[in-house]
């Protein structure tokens, strides 16, 4: 009775208390922020120089090389004559084509006039010479013009064979390797040396997954190097790789530039590739690339929607979209975000109005 009584005031003192709140969940969010596209102008990327055109040369016949002209080093012109194979076993099966269709010729001259005369009998007196004997003299007439026909493309080809002796530069360049020695027997398609051309130079840069999409806005590129680094040389995007590298989330992107007259920049060099300056329509016309996971619809409308974050409240709220085209990496949306919103970029499916999120750090990106 005495146990009863200390602990009834303690069972109403428990249940005046106000029930406690229940803690809200805060879920981690990838998350990506659109920026101002104009900011992207003055960000440089690491990147290394090869040339434009470069080649393994090989001869298209094989035999013993007999003359390696060209040396590692050596600045060559187009068409300059590089290397050479004994061309004497092709000289003589030229001369053999040759000889076969001047007798082919000779027996066709002979075959057309008596083709001719039969006809010419035939009409004068039809009784003087059989029908049979006619299309004979036809026959032989035709097959002598085929096998001529056949003779001439040997005949060809041996001049060819006999020219592709000759190893030729297909370019202005500089032989950087060679693999063969003189004397040796090569076979066709072997590498025998190597050449690059120097009158234009590349260089490629990983550029982010999240820049990707703006840079065929770029319009002015300038150019540093290690072993130059007070010149700055002048180049344009040539072309934009469409597949993502899987551990760096970036895109080749091949840059361009000319050699410059007062400096000689070689393939390999180290440098960094600077974009300083984009030209944009505006977002209703040029659009803005997400990724497709950031994309959700609700069931009762077919309206597709992104969560914009609230940086102030770390809350998150639905916007409508208006989607364009589908990209290599995502789609582009026209309407309905602006730099400088967050939008959630994966696990969309999970959130409702109003959640609380925090941003996973090592996901945290930009887009611009």
């Amino acid at each position: 009775m005495r146990g009863t009584q200390y602990l009834l005031p303690l069972i109403l003192l428990f249940g005046c208390q106000e029930p406690i709140e229940k803690e809200k969940a805060i879920r981690p969010v990838k998350a990506l922020q659109i920026q101002d596209p104009a900011s992207v102008s003055g960000r440089a990327f690491p990147g290394r120089t090869r040339a434009e055109d470069r080649v393994n040369l090989s001869f298209r016949v094989s035999g013993p090389l007999v003359q390696r002209q060209a040396k590692v080093g050596d600045i060559v012109k187009k068409d300059e004559i590089l290397a050479q194979i004994d061309p004497r076993d092709f000289e003589v099966k030229l001369r053999e084509s040759l000889g076969q269709l001047e007798k082919t010729k000779a027996q066709l001259t002979f075959a057309e006039g008596d083709y001719e005369r039969a006809i010419r009998i035939q009409n004068e007196d039809p009784g003087a010479i059989s029908e049979r004997l006619v299309d004979q003299k036809r026959e032989l007439r035709n097959q002598l013009r085929a096998q001529a026909e056949s003779q001439l493309a040997e005949v060809d080809g041996a001049k060819d064979e006999l020219d592709y002796t000759y190893l030729r530069s297909p370019f202005d360049g500089i032989i950087v390797a060679t693999y063969v020695q003189n004397f040796e027997h090569v076979q066709a398609k072997q590498s025998i040396m190597r050449i690059l051309d120097t009158t234009r130079v590349e260089m490629v840069v990983d550029i982010p997954e999240n820049l990707i999409s703006l840079i065929p806005y770029v319009t002015e590129i300038s150019v540093t190097l290690d072993p130059f680094p007070d010149r700055e040389i002048s180049a344009k995007v040539k072309e934009i790789g469409t597949e993502a590298s899987t551990t760096t989330r970036t895109f080749p992107v091949t840059l361009v530039m000319d050699q410059p007259s007062d400096i000689q920049v070689l393939a390999g060099m180290a440098g960094e590739a600077r974009l300083v300056k984009a030209t944009y329509p505006d977002l209703a016309t040029r659009g803005m690339e997400i990724p497709l996971n950031a994309l959700f619809s609700m069931d009762e409308d077919k309206k597709d929607y992104v969560w914009i974050i609230d940086e102030a409240t770390m809350q998150v709220s639905q916007r409508e979209v208006q989607l364009g085209r589908m990209t290599n990496t995502g789609v582009v949306i026209y309407q309905g975000i602006q730099p400088g919103e967050w939008i959630v970029t994966a696990g969309v499916h999970f959130l409702r109005e109003g959640q609380q999120v925090d941003f996973i750090s090592e996901d945290i990106e930009s887009i611009k």
